[in-house]
């Protein structure tokens, strides 16, 4: 028996690590001994990632929407009031995909480019009458810091154009989008007519603060993204996505207070299921808004 030498304080001898060579371009990991697969990348980032390369989500008949960057859509709303959307921004679905890094979403005061020691961004309006009216110099100043070439800027008033699902789609394909929202009596407008690609109303009604509409548009948004609902497919059969109502939906218990749930539903059918569906959707439109039966087809185009 051969006598080993012993050093003392010395470690005992270990099998040299084999040295890792670094990845060349085009270098794939070599398939595992035991599962004969590729290791697959974990990670909410990889996730998002990936469903981001060449994703397209299906529209109303069919429409795409192709997600035009691969880093997460930017959206900023502009108010005097920031810490009131951020409540709503960091909250439930828009929250989490907020933190995943899928969308960037942020409330940014408008306050920052007002001046004087008040920093004030609004004025009393020429010509007299009530209320107040909101400055041009402050949005002026935010939006030429704010914006890129990317940027699509949408002012939220009770003069634009009525919010669809359809706008919904089309600003979902933007890369940066900046809502500036009016408080008080309303906006200078020459805002409307020189710092803003298009206005959007959410409705025939009047509000204490824009922001509630921004709010509201950014939400019908931001789902649409991949990675921000749980499941993409939730967003497509909605109402107003397929042109009409959605159908009933109903979940357990079976029976409740003698109120039962549908037995098609309770099956197994599924081509039963969906003519279902199809027909309580066409049912409900038509009791409630014929409207969107006869309307013809939609052929907005974004505003320049």
């Amino acid at each position: 028996m051969r006598n080993v030498l012993k050093v003392k304080g010395q470690r005992p001898s270990v099998e040299p690590k084999a040295r890792h060579r670094p990845k060349e371009k085009g270098h794939k990991p070599k398939l595992d001994p035991q599962t004969k697969q590729r290791p697959q990348a974990t990670g909410a980032a990889f996730l998002w990632f990936s469903s981001r390369l060449g994703h397209l989500i299906a529209g109303v008949s069919g429409v795409c929407i192709e997600q035009s960057t691969l880093f997460g859509m930017k959206i900023q709303i502009l108010t005097i009031f920031p810490e009131f959307c951020e409540a709503v921004l960091g909250s439930s679905i828009l929250g989490r995909a907020r933190k995943s890094g899928v969308v960037q979403a942020d409330a940014v005061d408008l306050r920052q480019w007002a001046s004087g020691k008040h920093r004030t961004t609004d004025d009393a309006p020429y010509g007299g009458g009530p209320g107040m009216l909101m400055k041009i110099e402050p949005i002026h100043n935010a939006l030429a810091e704010l914006k890129t070439s990317t940027t699509r800027v949408v002012m939220m008033s009770p003069q634009g154009r009525p919010f669809t699902q359809k706008t919904a789609e089309r600003l979902a394909g933007e890369e940066h989008l900046i809502f500036v929202c009016g408080h008080y009596e309303g906006v200078d407008q020459r805002v409307a007519d020189h710092l803003v690609d298009e206005e959007i109303s959410i409705g025939d009604y009047v509000l204490t603060n824009g922001a509630l509409a921004a709010l509201v548009v950014t939400d019908a948004v931001l789902r649409l993204l991949p990675g921000v609902l749980g499941h993409e497919e939730s967003a497509l059969g909605e109402s107003f996505s397929t042109g009409k109502l959605d159908h009933p939906h109903y979940t357990r218990p079976e029976v409740f207070q003698d109120w039962r749930v549908p037995e098609v539903l309770l099956s197994g059918d599924h081509g039963a299921i969906a003519r279902w569906r199809a027909a309580e959707a066409e049912r409900l439109t038509r009791e409630r808004r014929p409207d969107l039966l006869d309307a013809p087809p939609s052929t907005e185009k974004p505003t320049v």
